[in-house]
């Protein structure tokens, strides 16, 4: 095991690193050039060695600054209620748990006087309910700053053998592949930019004047002409794309363009390795990735398809517009390991997180990180550092603790996995067991039911349903029947208690058949109504029955 400088001199290092001293000293990519490859990774992924006393030690610390911003602002009076704590117990004793309704009034206002520090700029997530169609999240110049290398710790672990190990190079070509602002993940990647270290394809002044159809066309265009090393994307875009590539779609457009010499020459080159495979050419015939970041909660489902088709199995990482990053994976892709700079972590179990989700008044006792328990689904609170909004706020995630550390990696921080969020379960008849999205997902997936897309519905009457619309994948026949016990079985191997929960409550599971079309249908609706990007696509977990009812009439040619 490499030794941290931090555990080395833990208070003048590790526990006293913040954003402004991530600006002082040599840049990243003046390390980079000057080949200071362990100064580079300690500087942005030796908090994986880190003590859980050291990391509590940083929790601890930033969030008394941040306590102190909170008590000169309208803000943090505000949703503290008055409470002046003056250490870390008191403010878990006195501070209520938050919800946005409690920051409403101030941030869709953009009332930047009223914060604990003067935002940089403003980013925008999507609204989960009908009473805010999104949600303003501000990004303090501070916070902004310690992104940077935060992302390039997922950069480097998702392209590293082994502790130590900097395969990155000046110049390496990124593909722009992310919402631009003001969603999270453009925010993410000016920041990525501003390293100096990566060519975005296409350029970051170009890319961000297009529609995100366009920017993706584009960049993958100037990827086929120059080559392409790290790819950071939506896990179902990723998917759709090797899909086209496996199926000839994605060569079709390439003829034109065949012209030219070296394309050219890099596709003869990946035909052959597709030829020798004896199979159709993917992605990972052109392209030889030194990364692959993916976001979404079904990355992994796709796990293996999609290391099939491009080559690299994806670093999955897991973080919202209110929290920027929370955790991720390191070199061997397996559960998450939690970054300790960006926010302040308390867990609540999760039958107490369900409790507070109905009755606002229940005030659960909540642990830390170091008095979290394995194998347990815990609800996430989070107060932001940096002068940030969010103060005990209730994100909506619940995420399971699967280990207190990673033994392979010498990793002596507790490992997680995303769960799910509050809402997306299917709940059948109130019971208390739920299914989660991901949880379906796999078993769609695992069914070997050929589909485009999916969104499960829950219903009650004589007996507890649970009903999947499936939209077939290139026209394919599917037997309902079949493919509903293929399904069914499948949820009972992911998740052993569902047959317990069939036979208790006399449950049915069927499946239904949208016609072919249905949802690329419904997104151009959605975006010729001007559709805010977050609602292009219809959600899985029970839809309204508006959107069902459009689905099954909206078959047309693709």
């Amino acid at each position: 095991m490499v030794v941290s400088a931090r555990q080395e001199q833990p208070v003048a290092e590790g526990l006293h690193r913040d954003a402004e001293a991530s600006m002082r000293g040599p840049s990243a990519l003046q390390l980079l050039r000057e080949g200071r490859s362990e100064e580079f990774w300690e500087r942005c992924c030796g908090f994986i060695d880190l003590t859980l006393d050291q990391f509590m030690t940083i929790q601890r610390r930033l969030l008394l600054e941040q306590i102190e911003l909170l008590k000169r602002c309208p803000l943090g009076n505000q949703v503290m209620q008055g409470a002046r704590p003056r250490g870390i117990d008191e403010f878990r004793e006195q501070v209520p748990i938050t919800r946005y309704a409690d920051y409403a009034p101030y941030l869709q206002e953009q009332m930047e006087d009223a914060l604990p520090e003067k935002p940089m700029f403003w980013q925008r997530t999507s609204g989960r309910s009908e009473e805010y169609v999104f949600k303003w999240v501000p990004v303090t110049e501070r916070m902004y700053r310690e992104l940077g290398d935060v992302l390039l710790s997922v950069i480097v672990f998702a392209s590293c053998r082994e502790r130590g190990d900097i395969v990155l190079e000046e110049h390496d070509r990124f593909l722009y592949a992310m919402a631009p602002p003001p969603y999270a993940s453009g925010c993410w990647s000016h920041r990525a930019a501003e390293e100096g270290i990566f060519d975005f394809l296409p350029p970051m002044d170009q890319a961000e004047k297009m529609d995100f159809e366009e920017r993706l066309t584009q960049g993958f265009r100037l990827a086929l002409f120059q080559g392409m090393d790290l790819l950071f994307a939506l896990t179902g875009l990723l998917v759709v794309m090797g899909e086209q590539f496996g199926q000839g779609g994605g060569l079709g457009k390439l003829v034109p363009l065949l012209k030219n010499p070296g394309l050219l020459l890099r596709m003869v080159q990946a035909m052959v390795r597709a030829k020798i495979a004896g199979r159709q050419i993917l992605p990972k015939d052109i392209w030889r990735l030194k990364m692959l970041v993916c976001f979404g909660m079904d990355t992994a489902v796709y796990r293996e398809k999609l290391r099939e088709m491009w080559g690299r199995y994806p670093l999955d990482v897991y973080g919202s517009t209110e929290t920027v990053m929370i955790a991720t994976q390191t070199w061997d892709y397996r559960d998450m390991v939690f970054i300790p700079y960006i926010n302040f972590l308390e867990f609540v179990p999760e039958e107490d997180y369900r409790r507070m989700a109905v009755d606002q008044s229940f005030q659960p006792q909540t642990y830390l990180l170091d008095e979290v328990e394995p194998n347990r689904v815990y609800g996430l609170v989070i107060t932001n550092f940096y002068g940030g909004a969010y103060v005990r706020y209730m994100l909506g995630d619940l995420v399971t603790i699967t280990s207190l550390r990673n033994e392979a990696l010498d990793i002596d921080i507790p490992q997680m996995q995303f769960h799910s969020r509050l809402d997306n379960v299917i709940n059948i008849d109130g019971f208390a067991h739920n299914l989660s999205e991901a949880t379906m997902w796999q078993a769609v997936e695992d069914s070997g039911v050929p589909y485009r897309d999916w969104l499960v519905k829950q219903g009650d009457g004589d007996r507890p349903r649970i009903r999947f619309y499936i939209e077939p994948r290139n026209g394919a026949s599917i037997d309902t029947l079949l493919a509903a016990e293929s399904i069914r079985l499948r949820l009972g191997e992911l998740d052993p208690f569902y047959h317990v929960l069939e036979r208790m409550k006399n449950v049915t599971l069927d499946v239904c058949l949208l016609p072919e079309g249905a949802f690329a249908s419904y997104m151009n609706r959605q975006r010729a109504a001007g559709a805010d990007l977050a609602h292009i696509k219809p959600p899985h977990i029970n839809p309204s029955d508006n959107i069902v009812e459009f689905l099954m009439g909206a078959g047309s040619p693709r």
